[in-house]
Formats: C-alpha cells, structure tokens, sequence
C-alpha cells in the first residue's frame, strides 16, 4: 500500500514538472518534446502506482 501512494506521489511530481517546463518552452520544438515524453513517463507512472494501489486493497 506504501509503495502505491509513494508511487502515485512521485508520478504526480514528475507529471506537473513535465506539464510546468512544458509549458514554460512552449516556443521551444525540442523541448516541448522533451517535456511531452516526461508528462507522458509522470502520467504512465501515476496510473500504474493507482492500479497497484487499487489491487491491493
């Protein structure tokens, strides 16, 4: 259960800094692929984390 909040934590974190600096280089075309992909690792992580905490309850 520790692991799936922890995991959900992180994903978020990792998911709004994407979104942030996303948004922030938005003239950018290299960065806003950069970003793209770490929005899309921080979001992939958070509904994995969600799902393990969901099985385990």
């Amino acid at each position: 259960m520790v692991i799936g909040i922890i995991g959900i934590i992180i994903g978020l974190l990792v998911l709004g800094a994407g979104i942030y600096y996303l948004i922030k280089e938005k003239d950018d075309t290299e960065s806003k692929k950069i970003y793209g992909i770490t929005s899309g690792v921080g979001a992939a992580v958070t509904v994995a984390a969600a799902v393990i905490l969901i099985m385990h309850l």
